[in-house]
């Protein structure tokens, strides 16, 4: 039977030049950092089980018009099995022609566990009947091993979303110092203004979905939504006009080149509809007109 699997020989996985494996620590900003590498024209999965990983850089890259860039996020949700072959798994991938670079980011544990009690999330440890900080404690022993063998090790401790996309840019050689990162992120009121919000609007004189029985249930990234608010004349007149405040003076920002990012933020009730929906109308308007660096946050989902 003649050998099919896959080898340095291969002139599509000689064309696939990139492939970066994200891990760390729950809470550290792995799905920021996938976000960041997706938007730069990375493909991107996450929670990939690490024994797949030569046999999906295969896959995805193996037929010929497949992508160049793969990022692909591993951790703790991996079987510790798993975890622990991950130098085997990255020495086959290398076998098939790719430099791969292992990314690692960390916290500071009395910072992540208060970004859990910000963000009331489960952590992945805590089914075992683990406290917050014994999951967290657990979750970096476990780790250790991928921290030691990283080829980079970013603390996000101290960063906000826009310090730390600017980060992976830089060590990836991904971007320029000209250009300017914009976030458009929404919020609940409820909870507090983004600190580092530069422009902030307020939505909650807008039509609020969260009345309709229906919608309640969804957020303003979903179709029904999205279509519901499309037909406001309140939200599309809001709308309009902030669309024209930031086509106005986001530019007059990169001209004067002050800033390397600057973040919109829409904020309503419950930030789950209305701020929600056009945190993501004015980005996507943003890309329309070539920006580069877009990210979508949504604090009250995210």
């Amino acid at each position: 039977m003649a050998d099919t699997s896959p080898s340095l020989s291969d002139p599509v996985l000689q064309a696939a030049t990139s492939l970066v494996v994200v891990s760390g620590m729950s809470g550290s900003g792995k799905s920021v950092a996938l976000k960041t590498f997706e938007d730069l024209g990375y493909y991107c999965v996450d929670n990939l089980p690490a024994a797949l990983l030569p046999d999906f850089v295969h896959s995805v890259a193996g037929d010929g018009g497949g992508p160049t860039l793969l990022a692909v996020g591993i951790d703790v949700r991996n079987t510790h099995g798993d975890l622990t072959a991950i130098p085997g798994w990255l020495s086959e991938v290398g076998k098939l022609g790719l430099d791969p670079r292992l990314m690692f980011l960390d916290s500071d544990s009395d910072v992540l566990l208060r970004r859990y009690a910000d963000t009331r999330r489960r952590h992945p440890l805590s089914h075992y009947g683990l406290s917050l900080a014994d999951a967290i404690a657990l979750e970096r022993q476990v780790l250790r091993p991928l921290r030691q063998m990283a080829d980079l090790v970013i603390d996000t401790s101290t960063m906000n979303v826009h310090q730390m996309r600017r980060r992976i840019i830089t060590e990836f050689g991904l971007g320029d110092d000209s250009t300017v990162s914009l976030l458009f992120e929404s919020f609940a009121y409820r909870h507090g203004v983004p600190p580092d919000a530069d422009f902030v609007f307020d939505a909650r004189c807008l039509p609020n979905p969260h009345w309709d029985p229906v919608l309640r249930p969804l957020s303003g990234r979903d179709r029904a939504v999205a279509e519901h608010l499309d037909h406001q004349p309140e939200v599309q007149e809001f709308a309009d006009q902030v669309g024209r405040f930031l086509d106005t003076w986001l530019p007059r920002l990169r001209a004067g080149n002050t800033r390397s990012y600057v973040t919109v933020a829409f904020g309503c009730t419950g930030g789950r509809h209305r701020s929600v929906y056009l945190a993501e109308a004015m980005a996507e308007r943003a890309r329309d007109q070539g920006w580069d660096e877009v990210a979508v946050h949504h604090r009250e989902l995210d």
